[in-house]
């Protein structure tokens, strides 16, 4: 069996465009970044720590475990614990090209395959009105840095270099690369 650990219904909606059936099992883990941490070791530490901690629930299956940080310079943004974190970062962004760092795990028993995807996007200058719209959908909420780039958010992109889907936070072609080096879940 697959196992999908995460809640995002955007996860879930691609993985099911690459396997049959999967159950989903989210992670709860401690997501604070360390001190000295960069933001590529945070984003990986939490794929495999998101990982461990669902692959001790289902110790035979392969479980599946993603994690997307916004980098701003040497700032991680994460999920913005409320709307005014969330209008902070948006701010921050506002004008400027920041990175997207998307690390999966693929994890059964002692086998661990690993990968960390980057992309960049170019954010519009927002004006606070934006800002102020965008924050009323609450399409902030649960993501890494305050927004979606599939969602509302899509009209604050100038431009983006990389990959879409490491932005959305599933890299489709990652993952199935991925998969195939676990041919036998495949099958199943």
């Amino acid at each position: 069996m697959i196992v999908l650990a995460s809640q995002s219904p955007r996860r879930k909606e691609l993985l099911a465009e690459l396997v049959p059936s999967f159950q989903i099992q989210p992670a709860d883990i401690d997501e604070s970044v360390v001190f000295g941490e960069t933001p590529e070791e945070y984003v990986q530490r939490m794929a495999r720590e998101k990982a461990a901690a669902v692959a001790a629930c289902f110790p035979t299956d392969l479980v599946i475990a993603s994690d997307t940080t916004v980098v701003v310079g040497q700032e991680i943004f994460g999920k913005p614990v409320d709307e005014a974190d969330a209008r902070r970062m948006l701010q921050k962004m506002s004008g400027k090209t920041h990175w997207v760092h998307t690390a999966v795990v693929l994890q059964k028993q002692e086998k661990r395959r690993e990968k960390l995807v980057s992309a960049q996007v170019s954010f519009s200058l927002l004006t606070e009105q934006m800002i102020t719209e965008y924050l009323k959908t609450g399409e902030y909420q649960d993501k890494a840095g305050g927004y979606g780039i599939q969602g509302a958010a899509k009209v604050f992109v100038e431009a983006i270099q990389g990959d879409f889907y490491t932005i959305v936070g599933f890299p489709v072609n990652t993952v199935a690369k991925l998969l195939k080096e676990f041919p036998e879940e495949l099958k199943k």
